[in-house]
């Protein structure tokens, strides 16, 4: 009688769980336990994928091909003899699909500020699979740390405004784990808020007792110096 069988292992040999589209990956079942020959079956989603014999007790490999959003999911594989009804399960894996991170966008709740003022920058990107990594440039050069936030919130700054050299060009760039994709934000600048001058309550007030006495001399006219001039004729 054959021996009995263990329960397989599946085990991913090539490739990774979070995958991108038209990604080829490698899956290995083995029972290490059993009597040559093996029947070894792939699943996905409980549908029988592919199958192959094995005459050792050499592991059954698996390629696929992720073309689209339904081989993604829960995989197992089954090893059972040929001559029996029965078979053995193994773990399972999962795949999910990785989805490139979209344009940031990099905002502020003001656009004006004045020196010594606090200002916050505020980075993110709608779409993309978490976590998502950001930083945050002023010109070429990065002004903060990475900032990798594992839900769909935006990264957060604070900047001191100090001297006209920080009103230059900020931007932001998000990225994840999908490869070779990293996008940049459009640039976003302050703009310098006009300051009043201490003066100009005072130069307000001024005028204001100048047109005051210029109106009051006009209404004069007609009730006090054209009299006085008609008296004195």
């Amino acid at each position: 009688f054959p021996e009995i069988l263990s329960n397989p292992k599946l085990v991913l040999v090539q490739g990774a769980l979070n995958m991108v589209m038209k990604q080829n990956v490698t899956l290995s079942c083995l029972s290490e336990s059993g009597s040559p020959p093996v029947r070894y079956t792939l699943f996905r989603h409980n549908q029988q994928v592919s199958a192959l014999n094995r005459s050792d007790l050499t592991p059954a490999l698996f390629t696929l091909t992720i073309s689209s959003a339904s081989d993604v999911g829960e995989y197992k594989c089954k090893a059972e003899y040929n001559i029996s009804s029965g078979g053995k399960y193994s773990n399972s894996l999962n795949f999910t699909l990785i989805e490139p991170v979209s344009k940031p966008v990099l905002s502020s709740p003001t656009s004006q500020a004045k020196k010594g003022q606090n200002v916050t920058l505020s980075c993110l990107s709608e779409n993309g699979s978490l976590p998502i990594t950001y930083l945050f440039f002023k010109g070429k050069q990065n002004i903060s740390p990475q900032k990798t936030m594992q839900k769909r919130e935006a990264a957060v700054i604070f900047l001191f405004i100090d001297s006209l050299s920080d009103f230059g060009t900020y931007k932001c760039k998000a990225n994840n784990s999908f490869p070779n994709n990293t996008k940049y934000s459009d640039g976003f600048n302050f703009t310098l808020a006009e300051e009043r001058s201490h003066s100009q309550p005072l130069i307000l007030s001024l005028g204001l007792i100048l047109l005051l006495l210029i109106t009051g001399f006009a209404l004069a006219i007609p009730f006090f110096i054209i009299p006085l001039y008609k008296a004195s004729e």
